[in-house]
């Protein structure tokens, strides 16, 4: 299927020379001189690479055929992430290095979407939220509010995020896994 540049978008995938790319950034550009352009940053969906890339007004490029299943992560060993297919049991290993920062945000059984392009996993998309429990910060103190100023918390699955004054050791939060930023603190 071919996608022209009046469809680009965040988040669009798209195939250059044979390989799967993610669109993370465009701009139209109207130069007073010349024809119509558009600037974007793409993403090597498997090995994680940027790429500038410029496109003429109008030009048709390739959408990549990706393919996305509902899986559970498992369990890390070492440089591995296991995951589970969760219709069919079957169960695959990425590595680190394909997972990027994701694994900073990924607590144990939560549900992903795992990208395949041609049979091969690309890399996952988190849940658009995640709930960890803080690890490590400094005490809150009683009055501070969520206007307050925030402090960094450190997250079991090891991420450092700034949380509201009041977050305390042993609290379970709500991120957003876009932004990266504290929603809510959540009561069990």
């Amino acid at each position: 299927m071919q996608v022209s540049t009046s469809d680009f978008r965040n988040g669009l995938k798209i195939e250059l020379d044979g390989d799967p790319y993610l669109m993370i950034e465009f701009q139209h550009v109207k130069p007073g001189k010349g024809g119509a352009f558009v600037r974007t940053k793409l993403k090597h969906m498997s090995t994680g690479r940027v790429l500038d890339r410029t496109f003429r007004a109008g030009e048709k490029v390739t959408a990549a055929q990706v393919e996305q299943k509902q899986m559970q992560f498992l369990y890390r060993d070492g440089d591995y992430y296991y995951f589970m297919d969760t219709g069919t049991y079957e169960q695959t290993h990425l590595q680190r290095a394909q997972l990027g920062d994701a694994t900073e945000l990924m607590p144990e059984n939560v549900i992903i979407t795992m990208l395949f392009n041609k049979g091969k996993s690309m890399g996952i998309e988190l849940p658009n939220f995640v709930e960890l429990k803080v690890v490590e910060t400094d005490p809150g103190l009683r009055g501070d509010t969520s206007s307050g100023g925030s402090k960094p918390a450190s997250m079991e699955s090891g991420a450092v995020i700034q949380v509201p004054l009041f977050i305390n050791i042993g609290d379970t939060i709500r991120i957003d896994t876009r932004s990266r930023e504290y929603i809510e603190r959540v009561y069990s």
